[in-house]
């Protein structure tokens, strides 16, 4: 079997360090000697000189000494507790040098008494061996008699072998360094930071904290594990989470943790980014530990963290860039990459996944293809009993991308499902015609952007829209219709619930809408813009300046967001000119004539339900918006179903009667003569 260079080291580590025992050894042979009262005790023989044996690396002993500085007289205290774990005659001899049976172990006292070179503050909380918990001091009657034991993991360490405290075993995991996966944009982040840490080492200043930002865990841990290997250093990674906040559990697992750095030459990843920003316990206790470590320590967290003290290296990292993604893509889906025709181009500029996401999506849409009946050549669509052609893989792929951001995004926003369809949508044909054009942008947006060049100046990308009108006019269906037509994921934000009174907050609000919709492509409807948008006016004070930084944000987020951002209003007069100038559709939508009333009651039932004598001329008298008609048919459907009866006149007039109460307004005679 053949042997390794770390075999022999460690083997002749470890004779070296049993020699190291054999000396110490002696001492306490020559203090038993003496207690026993023999005339002549044994000369001392000539210590093992620190490097005689040529090891390369130095011995594990030496190497921990000249680590912690041990003195002389300290590490000879290690060895003796050494000596006890590794020789089962040290207790008798200790026992004996100690002229007490029951004292059967290393001792204060004892090293004072058989090692050269001591001195008492070698013991004390403040030096090397308790400060850096390389020994354990027992209970006893006094400090000098109580027993000394060496620390396991420094036991380990000595004997040349690597190995986790224990006590921090479920707070910090290894995670795996390499520098192979990384797209370029992301390895050009690591080798900056790799020549910050090493640059600061060689001139003897402190490594600053490296703060890596955003919502890309994946990548923020790639940049890490790829900054470590540059620099052959070891990553383990902690959550913010498991951090104690009681003080003595905290220090402890500080100290541990510094200790370990150190043997190990690690580098502490600290987790934050499921960290509740609003908890003020675990925001300190988060502080005082990065204040803390004495060792490298990177930090991940969805924002910027505010440093107290120690210099700190601040970076956002964002998702691949759109070549990059492309490559992954092709990567991820080998020779099929070829079938989709173009389609791969229409994904990439749609949906911004990371590395892992992307080969995660193509594994679970290559297994939903397999997993079909290839020999069916139709399937059965949900909708109707039309048979329709069976999934492609574009389409498959497709739906996977639109259900990645789904987790973070319902968490943020209202999801809706999109199910109206343009037949459905009774508008003006200039206003239908805006929001086929608003379609056509989205869908051709990687053609005339990337294909034609329009893109070149990476300014104002996104496509924005404002739907104004009153209420029930149709704003959210026009959303909804544009969701279907697009194939594309609805989510509503309530800019009233969005908009904070502490400064700062707004931005934080809407920065997080828009980082998780980006991975999914989805649209975005702002409700009830004016609680944002409304006029400008004269800046009197920060709140008025802030208010306007707010708008500002918000525009800026949505020029650059690649998919599709709609502000809905119910008043278009009361915004300011110069923010509609920013958005690039505005679709006003009219409170509908007789003519459009009677469509919209000719189209509200479904072609299910049993209807009686309608007449939608008639019903088009009542002077309310369609989503006023859509409440009153819902209600007149349950009205008639409870009686058992075909939707009728008299169940819309009943129905009618409680739509008006909830508005407020008189039913007038003019609007339900001649209805029964």
């Amino acid at each position: 079997m053949m042997t390794t260079t770390s075999d022999r080291w460690q083997a002749a580590n470890q004779g070296y360090f049993m020699g190291q025992v054999a000396r110490v050894r002696q001492a306490l042979e020559r203090q038993v000697a003496r207690m026993r009262g023999e005339e002549k005790a044994q000369e001392p023989e000539e210590d093992f000189p620190p490097l005689t044996w040529n090891l390369s690396p130095p011995a594990a002993l030496e190497q921990l000494c000249k680590t912690f500085g041990l003195s002389d007289f300290e590490r000879d205290i290690l060895l003796l507790c050494v000596g006890m774990e590794l020789d089962p005659s040290f207790s008798s001899l200790c026992a004996i040098a100690q002229g007490n049976e029951r004292q059967a172990y290393p001792t204060m006292s004892l090293a004072l008494a058989i090692l050269s070179a001591s001195h008492w503050d070698a013991l004390t909380p403040a030096a090397s061996l308790r400060r850096w918990q390389l020994i354990e001091v027992g209970t006893g009657n006094t400090l000098t008699s109580s027993p000394l034991r060496i620390d396991e993991r420094i036991l380990h360490y000595i004997a040349g072998v690597q190995h986790l405290d224990e006590r921090l075993m479920g707070i910090v995991e290894p995670l795996h360094r390499s520098v192979q996966s990384l797209v370029p944009s992301h390895r050009q982040v690591a080798e900056q930071l790799a020549g910050t840490w090493l640059q600061a080492s060689q001139q003897g200043s402190a490594l600053p904290v490296v703060q890596l930002c955003g919502d890309e865990t994946a990548s923020k841990r790639a940049i890490a594990s790829a900054t470590c290997a540059l620099l052959q250093l070891n990553l383990y990674a902690m959550s913010a989470q498991a951090i104690p906040t009681s003080p003595s559990d905290f220090n402890s697992i500080l100290r541990l943790w510094n200790r370990e750095a150190i043997l190990s030459e690690s580098v502490l990843l600290l987790d934050c980014d499921d960290v509740e920003t609003s908890d003020p316990a675990r925001e300190n206790v988060i502080a005082t530990l990065i204040e803390g470590i004495t060792s490298p320590v990177i930090v991940i967290s969805p924002e910027r963290r505010r440093s107290r003290q120690r210099p700190s290296i601040t970076i956002d990292v964002s998702k691949p860039t759109v070549p990059e993604q492309r490559a992954i893509w092709q990567d991820a889906l080998g020779e099929e990459a070829e079938s989709l025709n173009g389609h791969l181009d229409k994904l990439v500029s749609h949906f911004s996944l990371s590395a892992p996401s992307i080969y995660a999506v193509c594994t679970e849409a290559k297994g939903r293809g397999a997993g079909e009946n290839k020999e069916s050549l139709v399937s059965l669509s949900p909708q109707s009993s039309v048979l329709s052609p069976p999934e492609t893989l574009s389409t498959r792929l497709w739906d996977t991308c639109r259900s990645q951001a789904r987790q973070r995004l319902n968490d943020l926003a209202q999801p809706i499902i999109p199910g109206a369809s343009w037949d459905e949508l009774v508008l003006p044909e200039a206003q239908r015609q805006v929001l086929r054009d608003v379609a056509a942008h989205v869908r051709q947006r990687a053609k005339v952007y990337e294909s034609w060049g329009f893109g070149g100046s990476g300014r104002g990308l996104g496509i924005s829209a404002l739907f104004a009108g009153g209420s029930g006019t149709g704003k959210t269906m026009a959303a909804d219709v544009l969701a279907g037509e697009l194939r594309l994921d609805l989510y509503r934000i309530d800019l009233s619930s969005v908009v904070s009174k502490y400064i700062g907050e707004t931005e934080k609000n809407l920065r997080r809408v828009f980082d998780a919709a980006e991975a999914g492509g989805a649209i975005l409807l702002f409700d009830e813009a004016d609680a944002l948008f409304g006029k400008r006016s004269e800046v009197k004070d920060s709140h008025d300046r802030h208010a306007n930084i707010e708008v500002a944000y918000l525009l800026q987020r949505m020029e650059a967001y690649r998919g599709l951002a709609i502000l809905t209003t119910n008043l278009k007069g009361s915004l300011d000119q110069a923010f509609l100038r920013r958005i690039r559709f505005i679709v006003q939508f009219p409170f509908p004539d007789a003519t459009q009333r009677a469509e919209i009651w000719q189209r509200i039932f479904p072609t299910e339900t049993p209807t009686e004598g309608l007449d939608s001329v008639k019903l088009a008298r009542l002077n309310v918006a369609g989503g006023n008609i859509r409440n009153i048919a819902l209600n007149a459907a349950f009205i008639a179903a409870d009686a058992n009866e075909p939707v009728g006149m008299q169940h819309i007039l009943q129905a009618a009667k409680s739509e008006y109460v909830k508005l407020e307004r008189p039913l007038t005679d003019a609007e339900v003569k001649g209805w029964v």
